[in-house]
């Protein structure tokens, strides 16, 4: 099970307006009493900080936090990467599909820190990889693209995502819907693709950094490189209708998409798990990247260690124990831009007019 108590001593306050943050000497907190729950741990300390004079708990500091069944973490964790949908999840835990849903997101918030606060700064010593892997929104009205950057350790640099305009045949009547939808819910960005990529290697290439970069033809990878003039890109392109071998120099971001399907029911071919918000599947994304970086090995048969290990980051791979050791607060990553709408749940999806956001009402 989970720890609900991670530190006997608060390392900080919790709250995001307590000057203590900004003066680490200043933190003080003094004992405020306990209160007693019914699954372990039976017994939570109760603090109060001494600067803003605002109550927390020890379990403030669990990602289980104002959780009633922290036992379910670890498992939906899991499942999610076993190609299990909400309701196959909900049915063998005898619970509600919507608690795994809200339980997936509090994961996918948590991953989408710990991968930031853990991946490399620095500019990558490796080359890199781009590649949009193709899904949809709500219905195959609304595709989308989820922008991966990949390295030939197969460690998932960052993700984005960009949404498109249904393209390709469409029947008489697929035509008609279309533009029924597009006239009541607007028409898709034309620029997503060219806004998303550039947003996404502004993310992983720091300024004044020079990476070489592959990717396919797409039109709109050269468009987001021109933007970006305080970087150097020594830009590739391959055919994607190559071979798709170990060969081939988009091999990384083809084997991350072939395994993004194998393990996720809401991007099977021709299946009823389909996301119904890109937020959703945003927040899946970033579970699958942490399993696939400092959990999973890079090969099934020969032990090779993980992404991380590969690039240094860590000396073996984790146990999920240690990823959800420690709630991480948004702040003391130091998000912004993208990154924090992703967080706080503002990717929208045309197709819902009411998109709920993540509001932490009492400890951010």
């Amino acid at each position: 099970m989970l720890a609900t108590t991670p530190d006997r001593r608060p390392p900080f306050c919790p709250h995001p307006d307590c000057d203590s943050r900004t003066n680490p000497a200043a933190w003080r907190f003094i004992k405020k009493g306990f209160y007693l729950r019914r699954r372990s741990p039976h017994r939570v300390q109760k603090y109060q900080c001494s600067r803003c004079r605002r109550g927390f708990s020890s379990s403030t500091f669990s990602p289980a936090y104002w959780l009633r069944r922290p036992d379910l973490l670890p498992d939906v964790f899991h499942q999610l990467v076993s190609c299990a949908g909400f309701r196959q999840i909900a049915r063998a835990r005898n619970v509600s599909h919507s608690t795994v849903r809200r339980i997936s997101d509090r994961l996918g918030r948590h991953c989408l820190l710990f991968h930031e606060q853990s991946r490399p700064k620095s500019c990558p010593r490796e080359p890199l990889v781009l590649d949009g892997f193709r899904s949809f929104e709500h219905s195959q009205y609304w595709p989308m693209d989820l922008n991966l950057v990949v390295g030939p350790s197969l460690f998932v640099y960052g993700f984005s995502d960009a949404e498109l305009r249904r393209s390709g045949t469409m029947r008489p009547a697929q035509a008609v819907k279309r533009a029924i939808l597009e006239r009541r819910y607007g028409r898709t960005d034309p620029q997503a693709t060219r806004r998303s990529v550039e947003e996404l290697l502004r993310r992983v290439v720091p300024p004044g950094g020079r990476v070489e970069l592959r990717s396919d033809e797409h039109q709109a990878y050269p468009r987001a490189l021109a933007r970006l003039r305080d970087r150097v890109f020594l830009h590739a392109k391959t055919s994607s209708k190559a071979a798709r071998t170990t060969s081939n120099p988009l091999f990384a971001a083809n084997l991350s998409d072939l395994l993004i399907r194998h393990s996720s029911a809401n991007h099977k071919r021709e299946t009823i798990a389909f996301s119904k918000r890109r937020q959703s599947a945003l927040y899946r994304l970033a579970i699958w990247a942490v399993w696939r970086n400092y959990m999973k090995d890079r090969s099934e048969n020969r032990p090779r260690g993980t992404p991380a290990q590969a690039l240094g980051i860590t000396t073996g791979p984790l146990g999920l124990r240690e990823i959800l050791a420690r709630r991480l607060f948004p702040e003391r990553v130091g998000i912004t831009g993208w990154m924090r709408r992703c967080y706080e749940g503002r990717i929208r999806t045309r197709a819902i007019e009411r998109c709920a956001v993540h509001r932490a009402r009492y400890a951010r």
